[in-house]
């Protein structure tokens, strides 16, 4: 049926139009000779001057109210039920037509040939236009590829149709729990168990399956997503229901699965008061302000109406992108919020201390560091130089300037560090204890969390680019896990961390369960539709490669080095008092080291390094091999 059609569709509107305005007049006539044949069970009436003259009469006139009612503006292919309205009134003044066009010709129809022929011009009219329809949906069903959509709810009704409307996917079956619709026709489709989905994909050949459950909560779309993994059919989402009402997205529009629809953690709504305390009518320094938790902790700062947002990086282009994207909010402006960018380094205690002369801040978090434990390894020098003495010149600012609170951003590699980068955030939490135990004007408090989703150099990213190149995904090592959150729940875990601290706490943030690497790969190679290609499925798509601990690598994270720990009022922060050295012991050590990073002395680097309160071990006990780095890039 599609090679038919294919001629007719390619003809331009007008003669397409012109097309059916002759077959509608056919229709006219064709309807009122039959209407006096069947009434008067005789062809007789066909051979009458008298009719015929009548029909054509009919037919132009009710083409001229065809047109008067719209019947020709409407678009066949996108035809709905109130297209049944206007095609019912044409039938209804054509049928008046034809009656007051007997009686001033002279011919009797009476009132049953009336009717009969409204019917039948009923059926004629709109009969042609839903074929038609039917027809043109047929040869687009061809060329479309099957999906089985999982959810029979309002979504995936919606998704339904519009998917119908489009050009690529043609909807063929819906999956749902709910036993209530086992075997119900929902939009046209048959509504089965999930227990047949496999069969469904192989009959059926689908191409995709869509989740159309966009208010169920992550525990349940992580099982949903657990049992499709073992399908190896690409599977696609609709937006979350919030950002459909929000009008951010639409139905229509598939995405890719998120990883927290993987790992099932479901986000706790933060406690307002929290959100609010350090930073409503405040004047708030974010420092590391472009990079991925320092631009969300300004997307959650600027709801809480400060009074100024001061943005610090030394990265033009991302302190460029987030300034950008703040000043577009609807409170930033000349009378409401400002947004001041500063393109500086936390190292510059020049630029830091004109900074908070020009402006009372109240509460900084500290975000900006160098977090990538390879490079970091391979360039200790500036980042000890920047984590931990840019760390020591921002909270020296800040205790000047007397802010209200400073935050410090830390990480779960700081437990027991076997890298530089890992010891390094152990040293900058030291000195926020230090400080904190030194004095009460400024409350420091420290925040230690896991790896977050989609921060730069995340390996999601970095798998999903993998898995589109055909493969290999590269694994460090089989059984290496992380833990993970979204940088959205950790960023506002942060700011309500910050406003339960007293001074010297470091809290720890509730990163759920642990997660495999290996198993990530397996379900995002899965869920792509593709195969993974090991010794027990050799015809496999994809090859898992694993390329060893990168140096100072851990095979798994830890969120606490010891001591007590305590609930917070949020089920989902604790908090703990651990060990340091006081302020004098700790300035003496800073300068040794300065010293030593001046020298670039790298012995003495690692020697000092070993004696700090850290529990620092580098990976198998070696020294790394930095003089060799340093020759090479030399």
């Amino acid at each position: 049926m599609q090679i038919p059609l294919q001629p007719l569709l390619m003809l331009p509107r007008s003669v397409k139009r012109r097309v059916l305005v002759l077959v509608d007049a056919t229709l006219v006539v064709a309807s009122l000779m039959l209407a006096c044949a069947l009434h008067w069970e005789s062809l007789a009436p066909l051979v009458d001057p008298g009719l015929w003259q009548t029909s054509i009469v009919v037919a132009l006139v009710s083409l001229v109210l065809f047109h008067w009612l719209g019947l020709y503006r409407v678009v066949i292919r996108y035809m709905s039920h109130t297209t049944v309205a206007t095609v019912g009134m044409a039938v209804l003044l054509s049928s008046l037509v034809a009656k007051a066009a007997s009686q001033w010709l002279g011919v009797v129809l009476a009132l049953p040939v009336v009717l009969i022929y409204g019917l039948l011009l009923l059926l004629g009219l709109g009969g042609v236009r839903f074929l038609l329809r039917e027809l043109y949906l047929l040869s687009q069903r061809l060329k479309r590829r099957p999906v089985v959509i999982y959810g029979a709810g309002a979504a995936g009704c919606e998704l339904v149709a519009a998917l119908r409307h489009g050009s690529e996917y043609e909807p063929v079956a819906f999956v749902d729990d709910w036993r209530g619709l086992d075997g119900a026709l929902v939009e046209g489709l048959r509504v089965y168990q999930p227990v047949r989905l496999a069969a469904l994909v192989e009959e059926y050949r689908a191409a995709m399956v869509l989740l159309a459950i966009p208010s169920a909560p992550r525990c349940r779309r992580r099982e949903i997503l657990q049992r499709l993994s073992a399908l190896s059919v690409p599977v696609k989402t609709i937006p979350g229901s919030a950002d459909v009402i929000a009008g951010r997205a639409r139905i229509s529009e598939l995405r890719d699965v998120a990883l927290e629809d993987l790992l099932g953690r479901e986000p706790v709504p933060p406690f307002p008061d929290l959100l609010a305390a350090n930073i409503e009518g405040k004047t708030v320094m974010v420092t590391g302000a472009g990079g991925s938790i320092g631009s969300e902790l300004c997307r959650q700062i600027i709801a809480q109406r400060p009074v100024a947002v001061l943005l610090v990086d030394s990265c033009e282009y991302a302190l460029y992108a987030i300034e950008h994207e703040l000043s577009q909010h609807p409170a930033v402006g000349d009378e409401g919020i400002r947004v001041r960018p500063f393109l500086v380094s936390i190292q510059q205690p020049d630029a830091l201390r004109a900074i908070f002369t020009a402006f009372p801040v109240d509460t900084v978090y500290h975000a900006a560091a160098y977090k990538h434990v390879p490079l970091v390894e391979c360039n200790l020098i500036e980042g000890l130089r920047n984590n931990v003495f840019g760390t020591l010149t921002l909270a020296r600012a800040a205790l000047k300037a007397g802010v209200e609170s400073f935050v410090l951003i830390s990480t779960d590699k700081a437990v027991r560090p076997t890298n530089v980068m890992g010891a390094s955030k152990r040293l900058t939490e030291l000195i926020c204890q230090a400080f904190a135990q030194q004095q009460s004007r400024t409350c420091f408090s420290m925040v230690r969390f896991g790896n977050v989703l989609g921060s730069s150099g995340s390996v999601v990213p970095l798998f999903r680019q993998q898995i589109e190149r055909g493969g290999p995904v590269a694994v460090t090592h089989p059984d290496i896990t992380r833990y993970f959150m979204t940088i959205p729940e950790a960023a506002q875990l942060v700011i309500q961390a910050g406003a339960m601290a007293t001074g010297g706490e470091v809290f720890v943030l509730d990163m759920g369960e642990p997660v495999r690497i290996r198993d990530l790969a397996v379900n995002m190679i899965r869920l792509s539709g593709l195969e993974v290609r090991d010794e027990a499925h050799p015809d496999g798509d994809i090859e898992i490669v694993y390329t060893g601990l990168r140096p100072g690598e851990k095979l798994f994270e830890e969120l606490l080095i010891g001591g007590v720990v305590k609930e917070t009022r949020h089920h989902r922060i604790m908090t703990s008092h651990e060990m340091f050295w006081e302020w004098p012991r700790l300035e003496a050590y800073l300068q040794e080291l300065q010293q030593a990073l001046a020298a670039i002395d790298y012995p003495r680097l690692r020697q000092l390094l070993l004696v700090a309160p850290l529990d620092y071990c580098p990976e198998g006990g070696s020294t790394p091999r930095w003089e060799e780095v340093m020759r090479a890039v030399s």
